[in-house]
């Protein structure tokens, strides 16, 4: 990734949280927190500059990329505490990361969806299809994650 690039993303966020924060001091009522397809579209690009893996193109199924050893990869991504993981499908490889306002992330959670799924086993199915409230299990997960099934870092 080029100083360039990283330089127009913390600017282009810059401007974002600028803008939030201008509609929380008009509206203090509401958090007008940046999540939903925006959010989505940021961790995806994010997740391509930072890891070796190719973003399919337009809107799929399930996925989001491909790694670079062929396994599908869906990407999951938040400004706050809340990632989700679905409860019909387990993807080949999950990464959940956690933005910054300075165009920085953290990684929550890169490795195989079966060890997420595998600890959702004993939750009943939502009427959403997506399993909540994971940050706390995804950290704990990602500890015991061997670096040969994570997607490598570029």
């Amino acid at each position: 990734m080029t100083i360039e690039v990283q330089k127009k993303i913390a600017e282009a966020l810059d401007q974002l949280f600028g803008a939030v924060a201008k509609l929380r001091d008009a509206f203090p009522e509401k958090p007008f927190t940046p999540d939903g397809r925006l959010v989505g579209d940021i961790g995806e690009a994010m997740a391509s500059l930072h890891y070796d893996l190719t973003l399919n193109e337009g809107l799929t199924k399930h996925h989001d990329a491909i790694a670079v050893d062929g396994r599908n990869v869906q990407i999951k991504a938040t400004f706050s505490n809340h990632l989700t993981f679905p409860v019909h499908h387990v993807p080949d490889y999950y990464l959940g990361i956690r933005l910054r306002p300075d165009g920085s992330f953290e990684e929550i959670y890169n490795g195989p969806g079966q060890l997420i799924a595998e600890g959702l086993a004993r939750r009943k199915p939502t009427s959403t299809g997506l399993h909540g409230n994971l940050m706390g299990m995804l950290k704990r997960i990602n500890g015991e994650v061997p670096d040969t099934e994570r997607i490598p870092r570029r």
